[in-house]
């Protein structure tokens, strides 16, 4: 599709040069505002070039559209100098028109659809929950955000790769064994154990050795197989299930360590082996294997990262965790560089909190007390698309509350239900429109320039932003955007549905066929938006 912001970009670009403007060095930006009164687009161009020119900023705006460049650029219908001298785009509806014809034309398969990552080899590893009980909404908002980060960068041409890291060895596999024996022998659990219906139920399935790590092992192997059929029932399918107990029976481990001991980072001090990870950017040393023989989480992290980089050679890794495993930030990337790695290449995306409102009420979450909101209840009382459309209703990096009241609401106030209703509303009048005989021309030569209502410019608007959402939701590594996106777009068909009749008496052919096509268009830029998200387009509510 044709970017308008690039389109825009050059021809700044050759004003500028008109006018003797030396470009060397000089970046500026063409941009939507976010007010529709400041235009389609606007640039701060004169605000970082004025200073070649020994003018003002708003002087040399105005010098820019005054140029021979401007003149003769035919899809801007007025130029307007805002503020400290920025230079707003009012464009032609014609420039909206071309959009939605190339809408129509590459359809489905290919609207919103680029080359920025192309060549791009990336991991993104996500939900990686430990074996140790069901799944609940937490991890259910991680995998949500982590599968639709994942569709945007394949919808902008890289090559990805979605892992689970199984931890499915150490400390919490052992306190798991320990659980299930005791409630097989018919005690509590220890204090660190895992409380829980379903420990009962694997205690009562259990037929093994009487031994912690025999038991948690088990424990573990069987929670995982509900773990990826949960996942599978959410549409989340992961291309690689790595075992973290792989990389310590393969030697790894012992081999990262001495390659980094080789390279000069490792000592030993009380018996331990340590990571020099201060002489890297961390703020103290690491240790790596502890006095008792025992190696570390880090020390299989790292390991494990390495195995990213040098042995699969993926160009970028992008680790997504909870809040909790910010200390591990530093660290890694510290033994990155060690290894030899460029740090950058290794993305951790830190998520907050994610809290449980029911009647009300807070509901308080602990994997170990048993006491978590798995996320089949949650999918099972609100729906799979819904439950992946409100996990990405904000940030990563902002706390979120989800009300399951509010999300079972069969209301315009519920963002889920609004873009789904949406899809189902332009399924709705399609169909009535093809009965009655009216429907697009094959060859797409559809005339769209009776479209001149706010309600049709606003929604033919946020249909041509999805290329640029999509790549900045690729960028940015943020998918909550393309949902934010959805909800905007939504809410434009509502207004032009209501104000805008397509199918009503009274209502000429020409003007029914032009709406009809930028109602095929919203459906397309729908469909699309919501596959992103991992959401279903229903047909009906």
């Amino acid at each position: 599709m044709l970017r308008w912001e690039l389109q825009l970009h050059a021809l700044v670009e050759a004003a500028l040069s008109e006018i003797g403007v030396d470009l060397e060095g000089v970046e500026f930006a063409v941009e939507r505002p976010q007010v529709d009164s400041f235009g389609d687009f606007s640039t701060n161009a004169a605000l970082v070039t004025f200073k070649k020119m020994s003018k003002s900023p708003r002087d040399l705006a105005n010098q820019v559209i005054g140029t021979k460049a401007f003149a003769e650029f035919p899809h801007v219908q007025s130029y307007e100098i805002a503020g400290p001298g920025f230079i707003n785009f009012y464009m032609k509806p014609s420039h909206l028109y071309s959009q939605i014809v190339e809408v129509l034309a590459e359809k489905e398969e290919n609207f919103a659809r680029s080359d920025l990552g192309k060549d791009e080899k990336v991991q993104v590893e996500f939900v990686s929950a430990n074996p140790t009980g069901p799944l609940h909404i937490g991890n259910g908002w991680w995998a949500a955000y982590g599968d639709a980060l994942s569709r945007v960068l394949k919808r902008c041409g890289y090559d990805v790769s979605k892992e689970y890291y199984v931890n499915d060895t150490g400390g919490q596999i052992r306190s798991l064994g320990r659980s299930i024996l005791s409630r097989k022998a018919g005690t509590s659990p220890p204090e660190d154990g895992y409380q829980g219906r379903y420990v009962v139920d694997l205690a009562n399935r259990y037929e093994g050795e009487l031994e912690d790590e025999a038991a948690g092992r088990w424990a573990a192997s069987v929670i995982i197989s509900e773990i990826k059929q949960s996942l599978e029932s959410f549409g989340v399918h992961f291309d690689v299930w790595y075992s973290q107990a792989s990389i310590e029976e393969s030697g790894a481990v012992e081999e990262t360590i001495a390659e980094l001991d080789s390279k000069g980072y490792v000592y030993e001090n009380d018996g331990a082996l340590w990571l020099k990870s201060t002489e890297l950017g961390d703020a103290r040393d690491r240790v790596l294997r502890k006095s008792n023989g025992d190696f570390t989480y880090l020390a299989g992290d790292i390991a494990y990262h390495r195995n990213k980089f040098l042995v699969r050679h993926f160009d970028r890794v992008i680790d997504i965790f909870g809040a909790d495993h910010h200390g591990q930030v530093a660290s890694q990337k510290a033994a990155m560089k060690a290894l030899g790695i460029d740090p950058s290449r290794l993305e951790i995306l830190l998520g907050q909190m994610v809290s449980v409102m029911e009647s009300n009420e807070v509901v308080k979450m602990s994997k170990r007390a048993g006491t978590s909101i798995p996320l089949s209840f949650v999918v099972e009382k609100i729906g799979v698309s819904a439950t992946r459309i409100l996990c990405l209703s904000s940030s990563l990096d902002k706390a979120t509350v989800l009300d399951l009241n509010k999300a079972v609401e069969r209301s315009m106030e519920n963002p889920a239900f609004y873009v789904q209703y949406a899809h189902a509303r332009i399924f709705s009048l399609l169909k009535n429109a093809s009965e009655r005989g009216l429907t697009l021309d094959a060859s797409l030569e559809v005339n769209l320039s009776p479209l001149s209502h706010p309600r049709e410019i606003r929604l033919m608007k946020d249909i041509t932003m999805l290329p640029e959402v999509v790549e900045v939701a690729a960028r940015e590594r943020a998918p909550h955007k393309v949902a934010t996106w959805l909800k905007a777009l939504a809410a434009s068909f509502h207004g032009f549905y209501h104000d805008c009749p397509v199918l009503a008496e009274g209502v000429d052919l020409t003007l029914a066929t032009s709406r009809l096509a930028l109602v095929r268009a919203t459906q397309i830029a729908l469909r699309v938006g919501l596959d992103l998200v991992g959401a279903e387009a229903v047909e009906e509510m």
